[in-house]
């Protein structure tokens, strides 16, 4: 959740951890500035060659810029990405390539283009920091269900014109902190041709309003992976007895779990509460899943 609930919880494991304490003093100085994309993340055994490219794509609000990065040689399975509150930046680009280091033609999309062009906020920025809360929460809150779908078509529609994604196999999706429900509106309304998604530290998958992700669940037709945050689910322990129970009734597959020790935000390297180990059993989980459901 990207509230002040999470906020608090995050602020309360800076002060008590230390390696995270310095982990955020260094990315607050600008740290990740300095850091290439290499060294965020963990390499890639037997990494595909891909082709990275900035793109531009037309949506119903407007023109969307986006990182489209792929296999340099032959048609994937794609897999659209939705950043967490700070948007598409230099983490999400490198989450992007390693993704299509394994295989994938990925999207990761700029959420906030109705506003400004990526990236929203500079390297090294924190939701923990006023101003940028600021900054991206008019932004979050201008989204909502009918963007999430609008947003969700127009990206699966240019996918599906891109000669580096192969039309015979499914799409994947994947979400980060508000990206979690856009994952889900994304299977939920385009069954057919999205055959699995994952949520990392989602927030509002179940909720008791009207248009609650979860309540789209019997539209789905795919394998979900729903990675939750232990402060998240301390904070809200019954949404995940919501989510098994809607999964069940409608024999949607889902592999739902909560993280133990990881705070939200823990799987994205420019996190100041970054948990490389749980941050790596979650994208193996969900390589997994997208290894079977889009095969």
């Amino acid at each position: 959740m990207c509230d002040q609930d999470t906020l608090h919880d995050s602020t309360e494991h800076l002060n008590t951890n230390e390696v995270s304490r310095r982990r955020f003093m260094t990315l607050s100085a600008g740290g990740a500035a300095g850091m290439s994309l290499a060294t965020l993340l963990p390499s890639v055994a037997n990494a595909q060659t891909v082709t990275e490219t900035d793109v531009n794509i037309t949506t119903p609000d407007g023109v969307a810029d986006c990182y489209f990065v792929y296999p340099s040689a032959g048609a994937s399975a794609a897999v659209l990405v939705w950043p967490d509150i700070l948007g598409l930046r230099p983490a999400f680009r490198a989450m992007g390539k390693r993704l299509a280091e394994s295989g994938y033609a990925v999207l990761v999309v700029n959420p906030f283009y109705r506003n400004a062009k990526s990236p929203v906020v500079a390297e090294g920025a924190s939701f923990q920091d006023p101003a940028i809360r600021n900054t991206v929460m008019p932004m979050a809150q201008a989204l909502n269900a009918t963007t999430h779908v609008t947003d969700a078509k127009a990206f699966v529609g240019w996918l599906d014109q891109q000669a580096a994604v192969d039309k015979n196999r499914k799409i994947g999706t994947t979400g980060y902190c508000m990206g979690g429900p856009m994952v889900m509106r994304t299977v939920a309304s385009i069954p057919e041709r999205v055959g699995a998604g994952g949520s990392f530290h989602g927030g509002g998958l179940a909720t008791d309003q009207a248009n609650s992700p979860h309540l789209l669940i019997p539209q789905m037709k795919a394998s979900l992976l729903i990675a939750i945050a232990d402060n998240d689910d301390k904070t809200d322990p019954k949404a995940k007895d919501t989510l098994r129970a809607a999964f069940d009734a409608a024999k949607v597959e889902a592999e739902i779990e909560v993280y133990t020790d990881a705070q939200h935000g823990w799987t994205v390297p420019d996190s100041a509460v970054y948990h490389e180990a749980q941050a790596e059993k979650a994208w193996a989980r969900m390589l997994d899943i997208f290894g079977k459901a889009l095969a």
